[in-house]
């Protein structure tokens, strides 16, 4: 057995994680959502501005299929594919429409192959960028860029009942919202100045990549282009 350690915050203590309980609008769809850092766990336990509580597990993924958004075979147009099909975005104009409808169709993946995602953490500020990336006013190197800044979070989460029958409860430790509210706002607000500052002034590419482009060039998920315009 491969053992990982997992935290998941909270307002309440959550000994045995219930299958298919969360909401069909988080990042990635109906599932337990998680870190591996103790800190993250509790800044996200506080989010409302209320006390909570640190859960931790440990989980058993000898057996788990595991879809790592970020081990570097796949995009941040794959994690923006996921994202619009689940959350809520505020889409009002056809190219917002037609580069949900594009992404998803070509840049998507079939989750119900897996039994764990891992990828980022869709907070407020990268929920922001992802919504600029798809009306066309933010390039594809400026997502992934913004995407790397304030360190705002990955994620681990259970999404089969296979892995919520394989994750075991270790213990809930109290959070004081006095000490990680303020941490929750501020890891929004880092991750916001740096966008203004080393993303949002940054040096403009003839060769960046606006949604606009993708949708007239039908780019598809293997395209060179995408891969060359990341890594730059």
């Amino acid at each position: 057995m491969a053992y990982i350690t997992l935290f998941h915050g909270s307002d309440h203590v959550i000994k045995k994680p219930e299958y298919e309980l969360g909401k069909k609008t988080n990042d990635y769809g109906r599932g337990f959502y998680c870190t591996m850092i103790p800190d993250m766990a509790k800044e996200w336990a506080c989010k409302r501005n209320t006390n909570g509580f640190m859960n931790e597990y440990l989980l058993d993924d000898s057996e788990l299929k595991v879809l790592n958004l970020l081990d570097g075979n796949h995009t941040v147009l794959n994690w923006i594919a996921l994202l619009l099909a689940h959350r809520i975005f505020t889409i009002n104009d056809e190219i917002g429409q037609d580069a949900k409808d594009y992404l998803i169709q070509h840049f998507s993946i079939d989750t119900s192959l897996y039994d764990i995602i891992i990828g980022y953490r869709a907070d407020d500020s990268y929920f922001s960028y992802a919504q600029s990336f798809i009306h066309n006013a933010l390039p594809l190197r400026g997502l992934s860029k913004a995407l790397q800044l304030g360190k705002l979070g990955q994620q681990t989460v259970l999404v089969s009942k296979k892995a919520f029958e394989k994750i075991k409860f270790v213990k809930a430790e109290p959070v004081d919202k006095e000490i990680y509210y303020s941490k929750f706002l501020a890891r929004d607000i880092q991750a916001r100045e740096e966008y203004n500052s080393e993303v949002k002034k940054s040096k403009s590419y003839k060769d960046d990549i606006f949604v606009m482009d993708i949708l007239r060039g039908e780019v598809k998920n293997d395209d060179p282009r995408i891969q060359r315009i990341i890594l730059k």
